[in-house]
């Protein structure tokens, strides 16, 4: 599965994801030209790690209608946001290899 991981991990998810045997690219900023050159095209996954980066959910939704877009931060995603995420989960609530084994 290749996953695409956006944002500041402060709580290490790309490396449980990578753990769990899956390709993962990590940007820093989920920008249109970064999310291209990761080739958000052929991603399975998007997971944004910072609310403050929420427009990049339809940034890649834009680029590839069919990724699953997980969130994986604290805090409230806006409106328009919510309805383009397919799973929102609080880091306080379930640890990265939780949601890593998840995803497979």
């Amino acid at each position: 599965m290749k996953v695409l991981v956006a944002g500041a991990d402060e709580n290490a998810i790309a490396d449980a994801i990578r753990a769990e045997g899956h390709e993962v690219t990590v940007l820093d900023i989920g920008d249109g030209e970064s999310l291209e050159n990761a080739d958000i095209e052929n991603a399975d996954v998007y997971v944004l790690t910072e609310m403050s980066q929420a427009t990049s959910i339809a940034v890649a939704k834009d680029h590839n209608p069919s990724v699953r877009v997980v969130v994986y931060a604290e805090g409230s995603l806006p409106e328009f946001a919510t309805r383009q995420a397919d799973l929102m989960i609080d880091p306080a609530l379930l640890d990265p290899e939780a949601v890593a084994e998840e995803l497979a």
